[in-house]
Formats: C-alpha cells, structure tokens, sequence
C-alpha cells in the first residue's frame, strides 16, 4: 500500500484537483496526483523509446541509392 506524504501545490492546482473531484471525474485529491504521475511516466518512458529510435536512425548508414524525386513520383504520381 502507498504512504502518506506532504506535497505543496500553488492555487492553480490546488483548484484544478477540487474542479476535478468536484466533478466526479475523480474521487481524491490522491487520485488525480495519481493519475497525473502516470501520465507523466508514460509519457517520459515514450520520450526514451523515441530517443532511443533516433539516436538508432542517426547511426544507421545513409542510403545513397535513395531518389527523392522517384519516392514521391511513386506516392504521388508524376507533377
């Protein structure tokens, strides 16, 4: 189970949480921290798997044969 622990929000936040449970949308104040957590460590682990694809592309080796013109003649037709 969790532990309690103290956190200081400013008023903007503080009002967004008790719009939040106000609405029924979520039940606590520990809820909606919750859910703001792991939105926040999905989207920090995505930020990882993109970083990691791009640092992967940029190592990879350059393909000289590829045609721009051809690429776009062969999606789009020619101009």
């Amino acid at each position: 189970m969790g532990k309690n622990t103290s956190i200081v929000l400013s008023d903007h936040f503080l009002d967004y949480i008790g719009r939040k449970v106000e609405s029924g949308e979520f039940n606590s104040t520990s809820e909606v921290v919750r859910e703001a957590l792991r939105l926040h460590e999905e989207r920090s682990k995505f930020k990882d798997r993109l970083l990691e694809a791009i640092d992967k592309g940029l190592a990879s080796p350059v393909d000289e044969t590829f045609d721009i013109d051809r690429w776009f003649d062969d999606e789009f037709g020619p101009a």
